[in-house]
């Protein structure tokens, strides 16, 4: 059974950083493209980033580039988020994911098979 589960979310202040965490189980994801999305509260689930499986070619949206980086450990079949100089734009629950198919670069959550549960990221003003 595959597994994503992340941690590291929390409340932090406008300009703080956070770490968040993916640990993957039940299969293993080094071959696949994983993706990081948010969802704020009555707002779509967005993209945030995606990073290749050899960590060569990443990929971020607009509104995080420059303070949001994306990162794997394929040893640990873990992908992390670093996210910088936060906003309380960014407040939202953040998921990871992975494509249905290994080696598929994609920004659209339909085309992400496996999901995390989220974790809720809040930045006070």
């Amino acid at each position: 059974q595959v597994q994503l589960v992340e941690s590291g979310g929390g409340l932090v202040q406008a300009g703080g950083s956070l770490r968040l965490s993916c640990a993957a189980s039940g299969r293993t994801f080094s071959s696949y493209y994983m993706g990081w999305f948010r969802q704020a509260p009555g707002k779509e689930r967005d993209f945030v980033g995606t990073i290749s499986w050899s960590g060569s070619r990443i990929y971020y949206a607009d509104s995080v580039k420059g303070r949001f980086t994306i990162s794997r450990d394929n040893a640990k079949n873990t992908v992390y988020l670093q996210m910088n100089s936060l906003k309380p734009e960014d407040t939202a629950v953040y998921y990871c994911a992975a494509p249905k198919y290994s080696g598929v670069f994609t920004t659209t959550p339909g085309q992400y098979a496996y999901w995390g549960q989220g974790t809720q990221v809040t930045v006070s003003s």
